[in-house]
């Protein structure tokens, strides 16, 4: 065998999941409407990306005025750019090595934005207080996360080491554990409750794990992706003493903090610092944020951060570490970092521009995910949950018996085969279901696009689905074929 072929067996042994699949097909479909082919659209409208740049949402200018003054010095004496934009920049390149972003930077991140950072947090909980050691920057929030699970996982021929995670979760997650040999130990949202987080559902899926795995630590994302639900401080409190009692390491995921617009955020560690000192000094909490959350959007430039709390600093200085031996953050992810952390202040010349396109960008998110629940709730056998923060919205959907049999037949879920005829019929990408089997499918969409792009995608996914139940279940008791008809002209008109 060839040192090629030395596969990992664990790698060896992974199928391109659906999502794959379906970004595969739409890459097809797009490439074949480049070179001519004639459909019913005339560009696939992707839902599932949860990249706003790429769905044509626009960056925000203090940000992209920063960074090419610190790419190209010579505009720090261009008079066309603000003059707080010129000082930023020249600020920024004084804590680089040389003065330049070329140059590298420690393992866990350039020390004047781990600092922006600390004080960043502080402000946000409410003085709980924030330190720059406790901060570490990686190339996006993910490869933070991976980072702690190596350091959680058990060793060779060990009782592999569990952690306790949401159904349904972010979709990167599940591969995630299993690619680091930690078993994935499923706690259900109640979809009833808005998706919301039940103490007696943990310790269910807790003891339901004795004798499988040595459950380690729960993950928790708030708000919560995709479901949109955002935890209350009573919700936080009960997973904190929960985790105590347990002696579980929080994994909290509030990478979407900045897109709250149904409820208030609470971050998990301002509630542990209001709670007694036996959780607020023992309870070990990591938390995630990302450069790609809602405000900013810029996932490409690869940068976020975990902050530490009561963490054994033996075990951090293995994520040190191991940080060296992974792909640290970009210099230029960095720098964009800390202009999210500390933006422009009243007075400064780029203020009223940031302020203006960030509550633009934030009543766009919610007015999208106003529209597409109500046109998600209006069609026959869907069923959504309001968001109250984030990007996605996960409807649930009764499919017709037929084609969950043509599904069966596949060997495919039958919300990954509805995706696929949406896909192929319409030009929408959507994702499918997180969690299979069941009576009940769901489906993944990016309300985070451009309103234009939305309700066109919204019209295609309706004019389909009303197609599907014509096709499939006259008399499947969803809803009169007839009133199937006059729903499509409504959506026509």
């Amino acid at each position: 065998m060839s040192s090629l072929q030395q596969v990992n067996p664990r790698v060896r042994g992974m199928r391109a999941s659906p999502h794959a699949a379906l970004q595969s097909l739409a890459a097809r479909i797009t490439q074949e409407i480049l070179q001519g082919a004639q459909r019913s659209f005339k560009e696939v409208i992707d839902l599932t990306s949860g990249d706003p740049q790429r769905a044509g949402m626009k960056s925000i200018s203090f940000v992209r005025q920063v960074l090419a003054a610190c790419l190209c010095p010579h505009l720090l004496k261009d008079t066309s750019l603000p003059v707080d934009v010129r000082l930023r920049a020249q600020s920024l390149l004084d804590s680089c090595d040389g003065g330049s972003v070329g140059a590298y930077t420690p393992s866990s991140g350039l020390t004047r934005v781990r600092q922006s950072v600390a004080e960043f947090l502080t402000r946000r909980d409410a003085g709980a207080p924030s330190h720059s050691r406790d901060v570490y920057i990686s190339a996006g929030s993910q490869v933070a996360l991976m980072l702690l699970v190596k350091l959680l996982a058990g060793g060779e021929g060990e009782t592999p080491t569990g952690v306790l995670t949401p159904v349904p979760c972010p979709p990167t997650l599940p591969g995630l554990l299993d690619g680091e040999g930690v078993a994935l130990v499923p706690y259900q949202l109640t979809e009833g409750r808005g998706w919301a987080l039940e103490l007696s559902e943990l310790h269910r899926a807790l003891e339901a794990s004795r004798g499988r795995c040595n459950p380690r630590a729960i993950y928790v994302s708030n708000p919560g992706i995709p479901t949109g639900h955002v935890q209350d401080r009573k919700s936080i409190e009960e997973v904190i003493r929960f985790a105590a009692a347990e002696r579980l390491v929080l994994l909290v995921d509030e990478v979407d903090q900045d897109s709250v617009f149904g409820s208030e955020f609470i971050s998990y560690k301002r509630v542990l610092f209001q709670m007694d000192k036996v959780y607020s000094e023992s309870v070990e909490l990591v938390s995630f944020h990302s450069l790609s959350s809602g405000r900013m959007g810029e996932g490409g430039l690869r940068a976020g951060f975990m902050e530490a709390v009561n963490m054994d600093p033996e075990v951090m200085h293995y994520a040190d570490v191991l940080l060296c031996f992974d792909i640290s953050a970009p210099v230029t992810g960095q720098l964009a970092l800390d202009l999210m952390v500390d933006p422009p202040k009243p007075g400064d010349a780029s203020y009223d521009t940031y302020t203006q396109e960030i509550l633009s960008a934030r009543a766009t998110l919610s007015q999208n995910a106003q529209r597409a629940w109500q046109t998600l709730n209006g069609l026959p056998g869907v069923s959504c949950q309001p968001a109250m923060g984030g990007a996605y919205l996960y409807p649930s959907v009764r499919l017709p018996a037929g084609i969950q049999e043509q599904a069966e037949m596949l060997g495919v879920e039958p919300d990954v085969l509805y995706c696929e005829r949406l896909l192929q019929e319409e030009g929408v990408l959507v994702g499918a279901g997180l969690h299979p089997g069941g009576d009940t499918h769901h489906l993944r969409l990016c309300v985070l696009v451009p309103p234009d792009s939305l309700e066109e995608a919204l019209t295609r996914l309706s004019s389909f689905h009303l197609r599907l139940l014509d096709r499939f279940s006259p008399c499947e008791g969803l809803k009169d074929k007839d009133e199937n008809v006059n729903l499509r002209e409504k959506i026509c008109q």
